[in-house]
């Protein structure tokens, strides 16, 4: 008889890359549960704690700290080890001080980015639907899972809102339009940062975007791969990067400076 229903486990070899494991640490990984975000867009919290931090050795220790309340997502405790935190989410550890912001690097791996406590009570929602329930009301839908009600009248899809994590109301907004600062969430540049150039409209097709980074380099990917983080006025971008702020090296240029670092 076949399996019925969805899968229950997770191999490593199959785990998504952006978690980085090691494919000789055993068979099996961690399968993330049902969440707000995709199984392949997400990473559980006890890859995070025995991986990461390693603040456990066992997946035993892992459900432990857990359910000893130990760890928020977004403010809210988490005693689920295998919950999906994804991009943008804020991750808090309470007793060690620790708040994380959950990134990309360049090679599209996920990466926890310190963040002090002002900029762990809002996180940057990119807004995939906009649309008007049965009931009337006006409602637009974010990339993790949340909806929220009588949005402002201005946010459309593509944009980007602030979202105050204790509230849950969206503050400002990020307008998806030329000379936005901009980060990758997908694809082949995943993780990488610039300012949008160009929109080219597909119908019936992908819609394709050029982004050029800090310098000089241009890249195209797909209209969902990106996530706007900053205002068209050139100004920083409203969260702080992770190390290598968003620019892709060469492999000349890493082997370089893992060379003057002592590495090598």
């Amino acid at each position: 008889m076949g399996r019925r229903g969805p899968q229950k486990h997770l191999k490593r070899l199959n785990a998504p890359h952006g978690w980085h494991l090691g494919k000789m640490g055993g068979v099996w990984s961690v399968r993330p549960s049902p969440g707000p975000h995709k199984l392949r867009e997400c990473i559980p919290v006890q890859i995070i704690l025995r991986e990461r931090l390693k603040y456990a050795l066992t997946g035993k220790e892992c459900m432990q700290i857990a359910m000893e309340r130990c760890v928020k997502v977004d403010g809210k405790v988490r005693t689920d080890h295998c919950f999906p935190c994804g991009f943008m989410d804020v991750i808090e550890l309470e007793k060690s001080s620790d708040r994380f912001r959950l990134l990309y690097d360049t090679k599209g791996r996920f990466v926890l980015n310190r963040i002090n406590r002002e900029e762990s009570q809002f996180k940057l929602c990119r807004v995939q639907k906009v649309y008007v329930t049965a009931g009337k009301v006006p409602v637009a839908v974010t990339h993790d899972g949340r909806t929220i009600r009588y949005p402002d009248p201005e946010i459309s899809v593509n944009d980007t809102i602030k979202v105050n994590i204790s509230t849950g109301k969206a503050s400002d907004i990020l307008k998806f339009e030329m000379g936005a600062t901009v980060m990758l969430s997908r694809g082949r540049n995943c993780g990488r940062v610039g300012t949008l150039q160009h929109i080219e409209r597909h119908d019936g097709s992908f819609n394709i975007v050029t982004v050029k980074d800090v310098k000089g380099h241009v890249f195209s990917t797909r209209l969902a791969n990106v996530f706007v983080i900053g205002d068209s006025s050139g100004s920083k971008p409203l969260i702080s990067l992770a190390k290598g702020g968003g620019i892709k090296k060469t492999i000349m240029e890493e082997r370089a400076e893992a060379e003057a670092a002592g590495r090598i």
